[in-house]
């Protein structure tokens, strides 16, 4: 069986060909099993050598099965140990380094989500902000018609949260760019490529194909995600799907927190006035490309829901094999200890 997240095998063996060794573990089985049946016929056809303990007695009954079987079972367990048996398992990330997008965006202003979109989303960005480990670095960039960054990747809670707060509602939605400018401030090796999304000469086609990146697989970068607050609506700037793509070549995550509802609301500035829904395809997509997830703030009282589930990704988020003989090897040596000494004390004897 493959993780689906990490590519990787969720059961191996290092040394597979050693698990032809099971084959004994078979044989010894119906050896017992053929033992059992010579001793009761035995019983049967003389049944006066039970008073000499020289076949089985009825009143041992199934006790006497147990410590054959915990035997059989402790040798099939050292086996799996020497076939080198791997897992894969959820590891801490050793996560560096934050960056939270904020949509800006006029929509942002919409009431849906008490006691704005804006509001709502900041207060979850700052929740989330407490919860990283003090090693952990937080950035801000704010994402409007244009992107730039708020707050440069900080270990200064107070600085960061500062630069929540001051966050404006604006005009215009350039989601692309909000990503690949944090994209760029996480690594600055992929500035070539994100330079060439944001040049509106180029065909898309044609920065499709210069694009390069790392090919990594998603969220094989370890130190770094990235996590945007946005209702999903995009207006100007390059092709969020692109974006994305550009932060899955190299390895990044984006976690996307979709802030509104679906059924939306209308709402009036300067004299317009349209209907915001929550775009939840675009973010939901954003997610599936990166390898991340996809949550939904619809109200405040589902904050820490959002951040409980956010925090839990962003500390475990590593997948990687290990390799579990010891487990094995212990577990054998427990099966074959409890074997031995159910023995000695039921019929006084090991095995």
């Amino acid at each position: 069986m493959i993780d689906a997240m990490s590519g990787l095998p969720l059961f191996s063996f290092l040394w597979p060909e050693m698990l032809w060794l099971l084959g004994f573990v078979l044989v010894l089985g119906a050896a017992y099993v053929w033992l059992d049946a010579r001793r009761r016929r035995v019983a049967v056809h003389y049944p006066a050598l039970r008073t000499v303990g020289l076949t089985p007695t009825g009143g041992a009954g199934w006790r006497r099965h147990v410590s054959p079987v915990l035997a059989l079972l402790a040798l099939s367990a050292l086996i799996f140990a020497i076939a080198r048996p791997q897992a894969v398992l959820m590891l801490p990330s050793r996560i560096e380094t934050v960056m939270l997008v904020m949509d800006l965006s006029g929509s942002m202003r919409a009431q849906d989500v008490k006691p704005t979109r804006i509001r709502a989303a900041q207060q979850a960005a700052k929740v989330l902000l407490d919860a990283q480990p003090s090693g952990v670095k937080v950035g801000v960039v704010a994402m409007a018609a244009t992107a730039a960054v708020a707050q440069a990747p900080s270990r200064n809670r107070e600085d960061v949260a500062s630069a929540i707060d001051r966050l404006k509602p604006q005009g215009g939605t350039a989601l692309g760019n909000g990503l690949l400018i944090a994209l760029t401030t996480l690594l600055p090796e992929a500035t070539t490529d994100a330079a060439l999304l944001m040049d509106d000469d180029i065909p898309p086609q044609k920065t499709a194909d210069a694009l390069g990146g790392d090919d990594k697989r998603p969220g094989a970068y370890a130190s770094g995600a990235i996590v945007l607050f946005s209702d999903g609506e995009s207006n100007a700037g390059p092709a969020v799907a692109q974006a994305a793509q550009l932060a899955a070549a190299h390895g990044v995550r984006i976690y996307t927190v979709g802030v509104g509802t679906t059924d939306g609301v209308v709402l009036s500035v300067d004299g317009w006035s349209a209907r915001v829904k929550l775009d939840e395809q675009v973010l939901k997509q954003v997610a599936d490309i990166t390898g991340a997830e996809y949550f939904r703030l619809e109200d405040a009282s589902q904050l820490r829901k959002v951040y409980r589930a956010l925090s839990a990704r962003l500390a475990f988020d590593k997948r990687n094999q290990v390799e579990i003989t010891a487990f094995f090897a212990a577990l054998g040596a427990l099966l074959a200890g409890c074997a031995g000494l159910l023995s000695l004390w039921w019929f006084g004897r090991v095995l």
